[in-house]
């Protein structure tokens, strides 16, 4: 920005310059001859003057002309050409100065009946004159532009730094950082923003802080819950009736993954920043989730498959990807038919994008209306009679890992989901869990 406020400038400076500076170095070059033609002109009205002194009452010259004054208003290097009329009606012609004059600078006059005056004289001295006085308007052009570039610099710097000051408390304020800025710049407008941030630095600060709080207590209410559910079970596990402890085992099992879920939760939403910078194997993560969603799908007379590269790794939080591949996986089970498959490969870039990660969740259901699908991810948005929740919060947890997740078929539906790759030695691929052999 400052380069563009310095250009501007300087274009503006460089305009008006040349506009009044080349039209006062003509007016300059003008002036120089005018004033060497008005001493000419004046040399000329005195020498006339001193040969009508000489004049008779007939107004002519009878005897031989005095030139002893007039040769003293002959320039150096001059010559003055003088006609003067005398008694035998002829006119006479006296030459006075130089015989020839090179580069000649020439003024005339006319007397009338007394005759005439021309006077020549060199124009080197009147050039040179001109030349320094063009000279000394160009200095005077130069150090205009020379003192606009100094203003344009300083205005262009006491723009620009405090814009770009104010871009940085914003990029600071996004990634987290809630410290105040005394700085103020002394512009009444750019103050005010900073002013703004400042109180927004508040207001976030103090509504994260309510947050946080909030979750801490949530969560810690939930395992409370969890705790008292989960003894519960345990009693239900030395039951006499095998099939009785089965179910409660498996119940058990949930509830501790549930458990587990939610520590990662609300570990993962203390961390500063949206990624968590550890590159984990997206089949690895997945593979907890399909285990667990194996016996839903089996009761509900379908299958679940994973497939893909193992050794494709992401810098993602686990538990924000298993949370958001579990919502994915659990609308394909309520809303979809058929075969749900989760599949894991290498997308490469297109256009700025880096290559990512994709994870495809797709069944062979009815799909996605036309109506609904421009609403999918809108929070509280269903067409099916459920919160419209889900998938609002799968694509926060994915977003929160600098993802992104798209609708990219309506039917059958096909949810594909974005992560950052990281380059590994690729492994043998892995067979897809939950398919039958």
């Amino acid at each position: 920005m400052r380069r563009r406020i310095l250009l501007s400038i300087l274009a503006v400076v460089t305009f008006t310059t040349l506009v009044l500076g080349i039209p006062l170095m003509y007016t300059a070059w003008l002036w120089v001859e005018d004033i060497t033609r008005n001493d000419l002109q004046s040399r000329l009205d005195r020498i006339a003057a001193e040969i009508i002194a000489q004049e008779g009452e007939a107004g002519m010259v009878s005897g031989p002309l005095d030139t002893s004054s007039v040769r003293l208003l002959v320039p150096d290097g001059g010559l003055l050409v003088i006609v003067y009329p005398t008694p035998q009606d002829s006119a006479s012609r006296a030459d006075i100065g130089a015989r020839t004059v090179e580069h000649a600078l020439v003024e005339s006059l006319s007397m009338g009946t007394s005759g005439s005056l021309r006077l020549e004289v060199p124009s080197d001295e009147m050039r040179e004159r001109q030349k320094q006085a063009v000279g000394a308007v160009g200095l005077v052009v130069i150090a205009s532009m020379a003192a606009g570039t100094a203003v344009a610099v300083i205005t262009a710097r006491r723009l620009a730094d405090p814009l770009r000051d104010v871009a940085a408390r914003a990029a600071r304020l996004a990634e987290g950082d809630f410290r105040p800025d005394p700085r103020r710049h002394g512009i009444p407008e750019l103050d005010r923003v900073s002013d703004v941030l400042d109180s927004a630095t508040v207001e976030i600060a103090i509504r994260l802080q309510r947050e946080r709080a909030l979750v801490a207590d949530v969560s810690h209410q939930l395992r409370s819950r969890l705790t008292a559910v989960r003894l519960r079970l345990d009693e239900l596990s030395v039951h006499a009736d095998p099939a009785v402890v089965d179910e409660a085992e498996e119940a058990m099992a949930q509830v501790d993954r549930l458990t587990i879920a939610i520590d990662d939760l609300v570990r993962a939403s203390r961390v500063e920043g949206a990624v968590s910078g550890v590159a984990l194997s997206v089949v690895d993560e997945l593979s907890t989730v399909i285990a667990e969603w194996q016996r839903p799908f089996e009761d509900a007379g379908r299958s679940l498959r994973l497939g893909g590269d193992a050794a494709l790794r992401a810098p993602v939080t686990g538990s924000r990807l298993r949370e958001a591949v579990t919502v994915l996986v659990d609308n394909a089970l309520v809303h979809g038919g058929g075969v749900c498959t989760v599949s894991v490969r290498m997308v490469r870039g297109v256009g700025d994008r880096e290559p990512s990660v994709c994870v495809e969740v797709a069944d062979e259901g009815r799909g996605v209306s036309n109506d609904l699908a421009p609403h999918i991810f809108d929070r509280g948005f269903s067409g099916a009679g459920s919160t419209g929740v889900g998938l609002a919060l799968a694509r926060a947890l994915v977003e929160a890992d600098g993802g992104r997740l798209e609708l990219q078929r309506r039917s059958p539906a096909l949810f594909a989901l974005f992560l950052a790759a990281v380059e590994n030695v690729v492994e043998p691929q892995r067979e897809p869990v939950g398919e039958p052999r």
